[in-house]
C-alpha cells in the first residue's frame, strides 16, 4: 500500500485563520497543536507534474507567496512525500516572518535522510514538534493517520 502527502502544516489557529484565503478548503487537526490542509487536485487546480521554482511536484502557483504571507503570524510547513514499498522520496520547506526558514529539503528514493533527520520531520520540528520516546517528528505529529491528502478530508 502506497503513502501520499501534499499538505500545508501550520499551528491550529494560524492555519484557520489563514484558510479564508482559500474558499472550500478544509483542515485536520494533528497533535501538538498542529494542523493539516491538505493540497489536493481540486484545492490546487492542477494535477501538480510540473516542479515549482522550490523543486515541489505539488506546490500550486501561487502559493509559495501565499505562504509566505502567512507566516507573518507563524511558522507555515510545506511538505510532500510519497512512498510505495517502503521506497520513497520527500520534500519540506518552511517559512516564518515571510521568509524561508528551512529548506527546501529533498530526499529522493534513492538517497538516504541525512542523520539530522527526514525533510518532513525536520520541519515538523521547526514548527514546534518535540519527538516522542521511540517515535520521529512524523509519526509523533500524527502523519500516519492517512494515507492520501484527500484521505485527510474524510
Amino acid at each position: 500500500m502506497g503513502y501520499e502527502l501534499r499538505a500545508v502544516i501550520a499551528g491550529r489557529a494560524l492555519l484557520e485563520d489563514a484558510m479564508g484565503d482559500l474558499p472550500g478548503a478544509g483542515s485536520a487537526p494533528l497533535e501538538q497543536g498542529l494542523a493539516l490542509l491538505p493540497v489536493t487536485d481540486a484545492l490546487s487546480g492542477s494535477e501538480g507534474s510540473g516542479l515549482s521554482p522550490l523543486g515541489f511536484r505539488g506546490l500550486p502557483d501561487g502559493f509559495e507567496a501565499m505562504l509566505a504571507r502567512w507566516s507573518a503570524a507563524g511558522p507555515v510547513a510545506f511538505v510532500e512525500a510519497e512512498y510505495f514499498g517502503g521506497v520513497g522520496e520527500q520534500r519540506a520547506v518552511v517559512w516564518e516572518g515571510g521568509a524561508v526558514v528551512l529548506g527546501p529539503l529533498h530526499v529522493d528514493e534513492d538517497e538516504t535522510s541525512p542523520a539530522e533527520g527526514s525533510p518532513v520531520s525536520r520541519a515538523l520540528r521547526r514548527l514546534g514538534v518535540v519527538a516522542r520516546a521511540g517515535q520521529d517528528e512524523f509519526d509523533t505529529a500524527g502523519l500516519g493517520r492517512r494515507r492520501t491528502s484527500e484521505g485527510w478530508l474524510a
